[in-house]
């Protein structure tokens, strides 16, 4: 296999990976929903960027050895898992003070430090993933099964530069497309239902996460 034809391969499997439901995608759903474009857009930069060091820690290594290393990764799970508890009860947190103070959720986002922030949303998507155990192993898996040992340095950066721009720019589509007029003012009208379900995700990941970890020991 050439390396083109690796290249093709790997953001064909990366592309479907990130299209795929899971905290970076409901993420960016909760937080375009509910902030806006500006908001989500930031969101799709940690990501990525978050992906870009997953990316790079799984070429030279560093992740391969986290995850043969039980405690190292059990440390890496429940700190993980924890992060998506804490996303997960603050969301639903959210949605029942709305319910039981009669508030419109949307009128609440300015309390939100990260809808005036731009670095506390940035930082967030970068913690979401960068702290996920379960895009460590992802990133092991595609580049040990993908990415030949022998690749040449201008083709592994390719692939990092291919990782990373695919991200921003599906996650960036993503709170584009939710962050538009028209869909706004139907979203707004369900937000409390998506913090919801959102909150959902990250709650049942996180726990599900923390308990494999506990698990483990």
């Amino acid at each position: 296999m050439n390396e083109i034809t690796t290249l093709a391969t790997l953001a064909t499997v990366h592309f479907v990976a990130l299209m795929s439901p899971g905290p970076d995608f409901a993420l960016v759903v909760q937080n375009a929903t509910r902030h806006g474009r500006q908001t989500g857009l930031y969101i799709a930069l940690g990501l990525s960027c978050g992906i870009l060091l997953h990316s790079i820690f799984s070429l030279t290594g560093v992740s391969y050895i986290v995850h043969k290393h039980p405690m190292l990764f059990s440390l890496l799970q429940i700190s993980g898992g924890s992060y998506l508890l804490y996303l997960g009860f603050g969301a639903i947190h959210g949605v029942w003070n709305s319910v039981t103070q009669s508030t419109p959720i949307q009128e609440k986002t300015a309390e939100s430090v990260i809808l005036t922030n731009k670095r506390q949303a940035f930082s967030r998507g970068f913690t979401t993933n960068i702290l996920n155990p379960k895009a460590l192993v992802f990133f092991v898996s595609l580049m040990s099964s993908l990415v030949p040992a022998g690749m040449s340095l201008t083709g592994k950066g390719a692939a990092l530069i291919i990782l990373w721009g695919l991200s921003l720019i599906w996650f960036s589509f993503l709170a584009w497309a939710l962050s538009t007029k028209r869909l706004q003012r139907r979203l707004h009208a369900i937000a409390i239902y998506i913090d919801g379900l959102c909150g959902a995700i990250f709650t049942l990941l996180g726990g599900t996460i923390v308990w494999q970890a506990i698990s483990a020991f």
